[in-house]
């Protein structure tokens, strides 16, 4: 999550624009706030701000001034009502003039009170165009934010589901792309509303806001809420998301056929296949392994099938044909968790419980004896083959925080290659053309990979750097379990998870 650098300029607006717009809406508009019914300026604002609501058009026209949303604490107009339950909030920003400072804010806010320094969450549109999800997680703590790929004129909208906030963001031509989604501990009534921030308190500034559409769900017990399931493509150079398919039921781990043209995921212990494009998924003939986890995925050469089933409780590894077929079975000995085919198709790498140890094994893909890589004490799993071969990247919690490791495929030269202390690495993926890895990390206080947690996908070069962040979601245990990248190494599937 990357905090904003701002930047200033002198251009303000004329002042014959501002007053031609007041009267032309004062005909058919009215000071109050339409269907918010409250306004106020929040924090330390200089000059009061106010509201004209058009009910004709349902647009609002807000002029506010204050310092910033940002920080440990907020200075804006705000045009609010109370809501609580889940929400769906909607809208689109034009702004009057071209403005003192490029970072003035409009948009959706949700706080928890109307003190400067509150909890609180906004899908917020600057003057230069960035669209941004900025959240406050502590009272008087600091702001973060998502940014989002798109950019420029486009139709916001939050939504709040048992607790986690989503963000996306429709531009003119298309659907909406996900932004990010995370929990907020925003109480569940809160302060909904429009707000407009000038980013400099010497001057007002004024947006407007059309398109407004805000939905209250009431409030559902959580053991009666359905967890929907999102596959998602990202674009690692874009950071842009777009939805693939989604539903009520729950699937996991989703792998790209080697031609490009179908994901494939698991649910309900099947496999199915979807177009990259979109569609109905169709089961893939998987014989009598119907007790599939989340542990599946393609050789090099795009004809076989690695799948991880429970027999006896037990998951034991197959291979079947690409295109469907009976298992074969690879691994007699479980649990054994299937993570990654060598690049000639010879051997698999997978994780297996032996006498109470996960550890890191491989295994003639033709059946054979298995060969145990690691043996640190604790957790050593999700193993993967770089496309030359040379390497096998996976994670390991030896040093006491998961983290991603390689190192050769006999086991040889283990080295660590994520060290920050912020986060948890599971599950690295090294891209086809062997510049690249795409990890998912958990906050470090979460212990193991659960589901429903508030995660990020991180990407780093595969010869060394920094981690950046590529998507913030709401997610886990299902996300990003196997290898998703596309053949071109352009983009990466992923699923999000809410409850609805």
């Amino acid at each position: 999550m990357v905090e904003s650098r701002f930047s200033s300029k002198s251009c303000g607006f004329p002042l014959w624009l501002f007053v031609t717009v007041f009267y032309a809406l004062s005909a058919s508009a009215d000071s109050g706030s339409g269907l918010f019914k409250n306004q106020n300026d929040v924090g330390n604002t200089a000059f009061p701000g106010s509201c004209i609501c058009s009910p004709d058009s349902g647009s609002y026209t807000i002029t506010g001034s204050g310092e910033n949303m940002w920080g440990n604490a907020d200075a804006f107009h705000y045009v609010w009502k109370r809501c609580s339950g889940d929400l769906l909030l909607e809208c689109r920003i034009d702004w009057i003039g071209s403005g003192k400072n490029p970072h003035r804010k409009a948009g959706w806010m949700v706080r928890g009170s109307l003190d400067g320094d509150a909890v609180y969450v906004d899908a917020v549109a600057h003057g230069d165009g960035l669209i941004s999800f900025q959240f406050r997680k502590i009272r008087g703590g600091p702001t973060e934010e998502v940014q989002s790929p798109i950019r420029g004129s486009a139709l916001l909208r939050l939504e709040r589901n048992a607790g986690v906030f989503s963000f996306s963001v429709a531009d003119e031509t298309g659907p909406f792309h996900p932004v990010g989604s995370l929990t907020v501990p925003v109480p569940d009534s809160v302060y909904a509303g429009l707000a407009v921030c000038s980013h400099d308190n010497s001057v007002s500034e004024t947006a407007i806001i059309t398109k407004v559409r805000l939905e209250e769900r009431p409030v559902m017990a959580q053991d009666k809420r359905t967890l929907e399931s999102t596959l998602e493509i990202c674009d690692i150079q874009t950071g842009v998301r777009r939805l693939v398919h989604r539903s009520p039921d729950h699937f996991e781990a989703p792998n790209w056929s080697r031609d490009g043209s179908t994901l494939l995921f698991n649910g309900g212990g099947m496999l199915y296949t979807i177009p990259v494009q979109g569609g109905k998924p169709r089961i893939l003939d998987t014989g009598f392994a119907d007790r599939c986890n989340n542990d599946h995925g393609y050789s090099f050469d795009g004809k076989w099938l690695a799948i991880s089933h429970s027999r006896k409780d037990k998951s034991l590894i197959y291979v079947l044909p690409a295109s469907g077929g009976e298992p074969r079975l690879v691994t007699p000995t479980g649990p054994s968790y299937w993570h990654g085919w060598s690049p000639d198709g010879k051997t698999l790498a997978y994780c297996a419980e032996r006498n109470g140890e996960y550890d890191v094994y491989t295994i003639p893909s033709d059946g054979g004896e298995e060969r145990r890589l690691t043996t640190a004490p604790g957790l050593d799993d999700g193993p993967e083959y770089t496309p030359d071969g040379e390497w096998i990247y996976f994670n390991s919690v030896r040093t006491g925080l998961m983290k991603i490791w390689r190192m050769r495929p006999d086991g040889s030269e283990q080295q660590q290659v994520t060290t920050d202390s912020l986060y948890g690495d599971w599950f690295a993926h090294p891209s086809p053309d062997g510049k690249w890895i795409v990890f998912v990390s958990y906050d470090k206080s979460v212990t193991g990979h659960p589901p429903n947690k508030d995660v990020c996908l991180r990407i780093m070069p595969i010869a060394g750097g920094e981690p950046n962040i590529l998507a913030v979601l709401f997610g886990g245990q299902g996300t990003f379990n196997v290898p998703s990248w596309s053949p071109d190494s352009r983009l990466v599937a992923f699923v999000s998870y809410r409850l609805l």
